[in-house]
């Protein structure tokens, strides 16, 4: 599963593409363009805190 912040107050999203970097990820919801940064967890679910508008944006903020 993928989280828009935290799983307890916040909303699931559909990713298309989810990659790894250790234990940071982005991802790219499949309903909109931003791509999403986030934390890998154990169990293969994400939780992301910040949205980027482009990808090489988002890579910078790794």
């Amino acid at each position: 599963m993928t989280w828009l912040g935290h799983p307890a107050g916040s909303e699931r999203i559909d990713a298309e593409i989810i990659l790894g970097f250790h234990d940071l990820c982005l991802v790219k919801a499949t309903d909109d363009d931003d791509w999403y940064m986030g934390g890998l967890n154990d169990d293969g679910s994400v939780n992301c805190w910040s949205a980027y508008s482009h990808f090489h944006e988002a890579l910078r903020g790794l």
